[in-house]
């Protein structure tokens, strides 16, 4: 039996311009997992994607490219390239190597290349029967692990011959995640000069409505968030768990992470620490969104350092979780027939 592993990531333009982020954050807006029709248009969801198709391209996608390109270029390296891109891809070599020729390890971009379909249709031809997949999303979402697993199973529709499948449930209470992630902020820690004063626990943000509409994403990010301040002695008071990347008009969840910031620095709080458990690899909404502009509100409003703490990215304990992740599942027996 060949076993495959596949690692699903979010994915990210191939290069920091403009021409470059359109097809990217065209597919992604049209993705309607992630753009859901706002409360007022539940009742008409045909017109909806009517109506958001003609102001994604008749506005959004004349305005926003440019702009992205522009924060891209501010995370963009030379030899490494896309942060995100970079980060996936060693996580597979690095994994590969811990799981050794028992399996084939390859990973994908939900958005952008390599592409799903042309990933697993790789893995099958060369032999694959059976594929463990890992969404690289610790907690749930119907916007990413969801939408990561309909792009499988779209690609799986266009294949004759089919694996057997294990899908990495979500790991945000999974300790060998949550070791990986306080070990991970508490050696960062170790080597600051001062200690910070207050301490963060960012998460990629979420309209109120999906909330409403059943997704389970806070309370796993509230999950996490406890357990990881629990582990590493914070005390009620002195941490807090924010929501970053606000996209649109209506309502996301709170507290925000830059209005947080804000707030604190008007409290005479100079010293803070962030860190972003809801991401595995560094990439733009880690790098620039938290190091560059929010450190930068932070300043403004009187905050002297705000220290980010990089994501899980390949430390030796990320990757072994990763592996006990993947055994697991592949472990699991077939439910009766």
């Amino acid at each position: 039996m060949a076993r495959g592993v596949l690692l699903l990531q979010l994915g990210t333009p191939e290069a920091p311009t403009a021409e470059a982020v359109r097809p990217y954050l065209r597919q992604f807006l049209s993705d309607p997992r992630v753009i859901e029709p706002p409360d007022r248009w539940l009742r008409y969801p045909r017109l909806w994607r009517i109506v958001w198709k003609l102001v994604l391209h008749g506005v959004v996608l004349r305005k926003r490219p440019a702009e992205s390109a522009h924060k891209y270029r501010r995370i963009w390296d030379r030899i490494r390239g896309m942060p995100l891109l970079y980060y996936t891809r060693r996580q597979a070599e690095l994994l590969q190597a811990s799981l050794g020729s028992s399996y084939v390890v390859r990973f994908a971009m939900r958005y952008g290349r390599p592409a799903i379909s042309e990933v697993l249709h790789e893995l099958l031809a060369g032999g694959t029967d059976r594929l463990v997949v890992v969404p690289l999303y610790p907690q749930y979402s119907a916007t990413t692990t969801a939408s990561a697993l309909d792009g499988l199973f779209a690609a799986l529709m266009r294949e004759r011959v089919l694996p057997g499948l294990r899908i990495v449930e979500p790991y945000y209470r999974h300790p060998a995640y949550l070791r990986a992630q306080v070990d991970l902020v508490r050696a960062f820690l170790a080597g600051l000069s001062e200690p910070p004063e207050f301490y963060l626990l960012s998460f990629h943000g979420m309209p109120e409505a999906y909330v409403r509409r059943g997704d389970p994403y806070p309370q796993q990010t509230c999950w996490t968030a406890e357990q990881i301040a629990r582990e590493l002695g914070w005390p009620p008071g002195t941490w807090r768990l924010t929501y970053q990347s606000v996209f649109g008009k209506d309502p996301w969840l709170q507290p925000y992470t830059e209005t947080t910031l804000i707030e604190l620095a008007e409290r005479g709080i100079r010293r803070v620490f962030v860190a972003t458990p809801g991401f595995v690899a560094d990439c733009l909404e880690t790098i620039d969104e938290i190091g560059n502009e929010a450190r930068e509100a932070f300043r403004r409003h009187g905050g002297l350092e705000l220290y980010r703490c990089p994501c899980l990215n390949e430390t030796p304990q990320w990757i072994e979780a990763l592996r006990e992740l993947v055994l697991e599942a592949d472990s699991q027996k077939p439910g009766p027939s």
